[in-house]
């Protein structure tokens, strides 16, 4: 419908022109407009009316609306459409689905939450929530994620689960890691933290309200299924699991222990505290250290303890501790501090209390009394004992010999275990021959020797000597596993006598008359 100035406009170009299109041109609408103003003025009648068409869906417009406050803008189209056909509607579902979605566009607007911004001191708020976190060695983890409101000051640690003392250790690290604790705290309605709600009113785990006394601090909890109340650490939380937990939007590989995951949540730490928050433009840990510490609480030295368990002393021999009468080991770094132990229906969990505060350090299944669990990594690697002997040289000649190299070790070992006789001679004999052809061939021939349990000394000079004029040794073929590759030799190769025992030797400068045979060696050397 025109206002009165357009209407007035319209007939004064008609009077200009006398003609309907180019008065509608001028005034840019349709000629069919300014016939009707026209034929009404000289009618003596007021300008026509725009009439407004209804729709089919007029009728049941109530009815739509209701649906749409009932389901607070959730009602599909189609669920709507078969309300409306039981009721005698003939339109079709497109029209209703364009109706319905004016109406619920409308109903969002009437009831938007409105945010407003959040102004909070330094040292008064943290936030915490879990995320889930990857599957490690089978078993599905949990992202502890905990924020400081006024710095962005970010916290991950990964659990193994979402029980009393694992939240109680969480927390306890995450204030020591910041260097104080603030003056509230918040997170949802677990039921770590809230049992129930009477009339609204949320009523806390006595556990908890321990340990805010114990750490004077005070627990709050948003609204319950409303996450947008502490929109800050949900935020942290959906950022943390896009980064450690592998997809394939990160190429993250699978982690393959429980270490693996703990070191990349301190790495994920100190990325995003040491890059400039896109909110306050500052670095997040600068911020905390010069701004938030000192408005923090100290932390108390002893940290809550009570939930860990039971107390237990490891010995200082052994990193072992007994729980209901059985034995499970910890790491050995621990052997002579205390570690408070529990246990629930399938696993026994242990846990230390260190410069950092409460951690985790072993989880054992249950085992029964007699069988102790034991995890290799808690042990030192294995020094050498009654079945492995080093070889350690007390004497002169024992030095001699085991200087010769690899090979000589190997064929005392082998020779001790096989109970040859008169050992010692057999090494004197060795050096003294070593002496003259050189110790890299006695080695090697030594070495030939133990792996083919030839302990002889004719052995010995039969194989140096097959060697060195390259003919198979009749001792090595006799046995099931001849080594003729001397890529298999336990010494390095021997090139430089590959000519000995031929009847051209490669002569030396003044050794023209060396001799040519291992025989006529022994005899020199005798």
């Amino acid at each position: 419908m025109k206002s009165p100035g357009e209407f007035m406009e319209i007939l004064a170009a008609y009077d200009l022109t006398r003609s309907y299109r180019d008065a509608a041109k001028i005034c840019g609408v349709s000629h069919n407009t300014v016939r009707s103003y026209v034929k009404a003025r000289d009618a003596g009648a007021q300008a026509p009316i725009a009439r407004k068409r209804g729709r089919i869906t007029d009728p049941f417009l109530p009815q739509m609306q209701s649906l749409v406050e009932q389901s607070r803008g959730k009602i599909r189209g189609d669920v709507v459409h078969e309300k409306l056909v039981a009721l005698g509607y003939a339109g079709s579902i497109r029209t209703t689905r364009y109706v319905l979605s004016g109406l619920k566009s409308k109903y969002r607007a009437q009831n938007a939450r409105v945010h407003r911004p959040w102004s909070v001191e330094a040292g008064r708020w943290l936030q915490w929530d879990y995320g889930d976190g990857p599957v490690v060695d089978g078993v599905k983890t949990v992202l502890f994620v905990a924020w400081l409101a006024y710095s962005r000051f970010r916290i991950v640690i990964a659990l193994r689960d979402k029980t009393m003392p694992s939240v109680f250790a969480a927390l306890d690290r995450s204030f020591r890691l910041i260097g104080g604790v603030p003056t509230y705290v918040l997170t949802d309605n677990e039921k770590t933290v809230t049992i129930e709600h009477i009339a609204g009113v949320p009523v806390r785990n006595p556990q908890i309200v321990a340990f805010a006394r114990h750490y004077s601090t005070a627990v709050h909890t948003c609204m319950p299924a409303d996450p947008a109340s502490k929109g800050g650490v949900e935020n942290a939380v959906k950022i943390a699991k896009a980064d450690l937990v592998p997809k394939e939007t990160n190429l993250r590989p699978e982690y393959g222990s429980f270490a693996e995951l703990e070191a990349a949540c301190e790495a994920f730490m100190e990325d995003v505290n040491s890059s400039v928050h896109r909110a306050t433009l500052e670095i997040p840990k600068d911020m905390l250290r010069h701004l938030e510490q000192p408005k923090l609480h100290p932390v108390p030295a002893v940290p809550v303890t009570a939930s860990f368990g039971q107390a237990r002393q490891v010995p200082p021999n052994t990193p072992m501790v007994t729980f209901e009468h059985s034995r499970y080991s910890v790491p050995h770094t621990l052997m002579g501090q205390r570690v408070w132990v529990r246990g629930t229906d399938t696993q026994v969990i242990i846990v230390h209390v260190g410069q950092t505060g409460p951690v985790e350090v072993a989880r054992h299944k249950i085992t029964r009394p007699g069988v102790p669990a034991v995890i290799d990594a808690h042990f030192p690697p294995a020094s050498a004992g009654a079945l492995e002997r080093v070889t350690r040289p007390t004497n002169k000649a024992e030095e001699e010999f085991l200087a010769l190299g690899a090979g000589a070790a190997l064929w005392l070992k082998e020779a001790a275990a096989a109970g040859t006789n008169k050992i010692r001679h057999k090494m004197e004999r060795a050096v003294t021959l070593a002496k003259v052809v050189g110790n890299d061939v006695v080695d090697q021939g030594l070495g030939a020797a133990a792996v083919h349990h030839r302990f002889t000394h004719e052995d010995l000079v039969s194989i140096i000597t097959n060697t060195a004029t390259g003919e198979p040794s009749s001792i090595i073929n006799n046995t099931r596993h001849a080594v003729t590759d001397q890529s298999q030799w336990l010494s390095q190769g021997t090139s430089g006598w590959a000519n000995f025992g031929t009847n051209n030797p490669t002569t030396t400068p003044g050794n023209e008359s060396a001799p040519t045979d291992i025989t006529d060696l022994e005899g020199a050397a005798e």
